[in-house]
Parts: C-alpha cells; sequence; structure tokens
C-alpha cells in the first residue's frame, strides 16, 4: 500500500499502486461515467488533472487502439475503487495497468472514492499529489501545497496540435461502426457505415479537440482544416471556410486571450461559428462575457441540461471546471440553455449574428447521444449563410 494521494488541505489516502512508478501534480476532481476510462484518460480537457472515477470497477473492458480521443492521454493521475483483475472484451488490446505504464501515469486502486468524491463535493476541486513511488506523507502533502494549479495557467499550449491539419482525408477514421449480424468473414472491427460526401469545408480550431468530434464533423458532410490554438484569425479565414469551430481544451479560459482576441475577430467577419466546452467559454468572452471556476465542475455522462427554446431535456455528458457568468453577457447574447442541476449556463446564441455554443459534449464519447443534432444545426447554419 505504498500508493498515495494528498490533497492541499492535507487529507491523505494510501492505496495499491497501479500503472506507472511515477508521482505527479494536479487538480483533483471526479468523474461519474460507469465506462468510458479509456476516453477520460485521452481527453485533453483532463491535462493537469487527477481524475478520481466514481464507479467502483475499473479496468474490466481494457484498453483498444481505436477509441482514443487523442494523440496521447493526459491525465497527471488516475484514481480509482478497484482494478478489474480480469480484462475481457473482444476489441481489447492491452491491460488498463499496462497502457498507464506505457504512457507513464501513476494510478492507485483502492482508495475509498465515495469519500474522496464527498470531500470535492463538499469543499471544491483541491490542488493534489499522487505517487506510486514511496513517497512519504509529509513531502506528499507538501508538493500538493506547492503546487500552483489551474487558474490562470494556459495549458491549452500544451495540448494543441502544432501544426494545421486535414482531418481524415481517406475517411477511413471518420465513420460509425456498422454492427455485422450472422456469419460473417469480415473484421467486425473494420466494418464501417459509409460517409457522405465532405461538402462544406470549415476551419476546427484545436484548443485540445476530442477525436470523437472531428469524427462528428466528418460524418455530417464537414471537410475539416484543423488549425493550432495560437493561429490568427486572418489565418484561419483566408482558405475562406464556410464555418468556424472552436473546440474544448484544459484550464482557465481566461488564460487564453490570444484565442478570445481571435476568435472575437471571426464573430465580427459574420462567417457562422459553433463552440463546444472550452470553445463555448471563449466564445462567451469574445461576446463580452466573463468566465468564473465552479465549486467542482460537471464531469461524467448524466447532467441534465434544459433548452429553453424548445422545453427539451438532454442528459449530456460534460467535462469542465469553469463556466459563463450569465449577468456578464450583453444584451444580444441570450443564454438558451442551463444545467437543471446548478442552474449554471449550458448553452449561448447570439441573436443577430450566426453564432451559438453549448457547454457539454454533444460528441459524447463516453456519454449519451442526447445532444448529436447540434451538429446537423451547425450544418444547416452554414447552409443558411
Amino acid at each position: 500500500m505504498n500508493g498515495i494521494l494528498a490533497l492541499e488541505d492535507g487529507t491523505v489516502f494510501h492505496g495499491k499502486p497501479f500503472g506507472a512508478r511515477a508521482s505527479a501534480c494536479g487538480e483533483v476532481c471526479f468523474n461519474t461515467s460507469m465506462t468510458g476510462y479509456q476516453e477520460i484518460l485521452t481527453d485533453p480537457s483532463y491535462k493537469a488533472q487527477i481524475v478520481t472515477m466514481t464507479y467502483p470497477l475499473i479496468g474490466n473492458y481494457g484498453i483498444n487502439r481505436q477509441d482514443v480521443e487523442s494523440w496521447k492521454p493526459h491525465v497527471s493521475g488516475f484514481v480509482i475503487r478497484e482494478l478489474s483483475p480480469v480484462v475481457s472484451n473482444w476489441r481489447s488490446d492491452l491491460s488498463l495497468a499496462d497502457y498507464l505504464i506505457e504512457n507513464a501515469i501513476p494510478g492507485i486502486e483502492g482508495i475509498d472514492t465515495r469519500a474522496l468524491t464527498k470531500k470535492l463535493r463538499v469543499y471544491g476541486a483541491m490542488k493534489g499529489f499522487i505517487s506510486t513511488e514511496g513517497v512519504s506523507t509529509e513531502e506528499a502533502i507538501e508538493k500538493a501545497r506547492a503546487w500552483p494549479g489551474l487558474s490562470g495557467v494556459d495549458y491549452v499550449k500544451e495540448v494543441t496540435h502544432s501544426k494545421p491539419f486535414l482531418w481524415d482525408e481517406s475517411g477511413a477514421e471518420s465513420p460509425d461502426f456498422k454492427l455485422v449480424s450472422g456469419i460473417s468473414t469480415e473484421n467486425p472491427r473494420t466494418v464501417r457505415e459509409p460517409l457522405p460526401d465532405a461538402d462544406i469545408p470549415i476551419v476546427a480550431y484545436d484548443f485540445g479537440m476530442k477525436y470523437n468530434i472531428l469524427r462528428r464533423l466528418r460524418q455530417h458532410g464537414f471537410k475539416v482544416q484543423v488549425v493550432p490554438a495560437g493561429t490568427p484569425a486572418k489565418e484561419a479565414i483566408k482558405s475562406k471556410p464556410a464555418g468556424i469551430f472552436l473546440s474544448n481544451g484544459p484550464g482557465d479560459p481566461s488564460a487564453v486571450s490570444y484565442a478570445v482576441d481571435a476568435v472575437r475577430e471571426i464573430v465580427n467577419t459574420g462567417i457562422p461559428v459553433f463552440g463546444i466546452c472550452l470553445g463555448h467559454q471563449i466564445l462567451g468572452q469574445a461576446l463580452g462575457g466573463k468566465t468564473f471556476k465552479l465549486k467542482f465542475g460537471h464531469r461524467g455522462g448524466n447532467q441534465p441540461v434544459k433548452d429553453m427554446e424548445s422545453g427539451r431535456i438532454e442528459i449530456t455528458s460534460q467535462n469542465h471546471g469553469f463556466a459563463i457568468d450569465p449577468k456578464s453577457l450583453p444584451g444580444e447574447v441570450s443564454v438558451n440553455r442551463v444545467n437543471l442541476n446548478d442552474q449554471t449556463v449550458e448553452g449561448i446564441r447570439h441573436k443577430k449574428r450566426p453564432v451559438f455554443c453549448v457547454q457539454y459534449h454533444p460528441e459524447a464519447s463516453p456519454g449519451p447521444h442526447d445532444s448529436t443534432s447540434l451538429f446537423r444545426e451547425f450544418r444547416e447554419l452554414v447552409k443558411k449563410h
């Protein structure tokens, strides 16, 4: 039991180490999803965070090479109640423990994740330190307290792709899986649904983009040119894209002022814009709003959101620790979606310009697909303008 997780308030949890022999600092947060640990590990929005899974048994279906959401895992550490001793799934390529070893990420099991989650809910997300290297309690607490935290730090520059690229030119990465029934000689891993023509060119800003967002955009007929987070507005629009997409990403949205400036300039051109998660927060700032840090954030696949325009309730997948202050938004911007748990802003729309965004993840992965239609809405908006 030489694995340790220390919080800045002096609380210490001891457990059994798995994964890499390593140590790391990060913000300790929790995710309520029952499945999807692989997608969570590889979501760039978790950069500089130590993720706790509330579901008690993790690792039972292993890891496969197809369902990754980025070019590498980005979490600082992984905390679970119990690591499954058996890996059983026909798509599995390796175990969760081996995957963490491969990517130098420390994990701890045997933690009372219920107690840890209750503490974070009561006192808020905390700075933490995780180690599987036999670090003493005193040193672990000291390191947790010394870590600067997320606020005011730009982590986007550490996860964005460094060069622009055209997503999935061959059409091999984006199709949905097609279920194979009956006797077949085909490899079920490679049987996919057909893709529509990529007939609408757009530019997607990569602030730490999940690959399933790119898959969904391609499935809706977009030809997606991905550009790094620091790309100036003039550079992004020089190819005359029909729309601009703003991706998810990690850290404090107020720390990426360069992105806010670029998006403000793009909005003023009249090009249709759609944002998700950090892209939502950046767009909110570009329209005149401000952001604030949530107590413990929204992370999981069961967040209820109300569409104020239709009255429809969506169960959504979310991963964010900051939100837009609705009182800071100007009159020409309407809040059209709210979180039913805490009434925070989940979506905004400009009343005059072709601009909208949501705080949650309509592409899911993992999570429910209630909100997939937002990609179709973006396509219709682009076609209209």
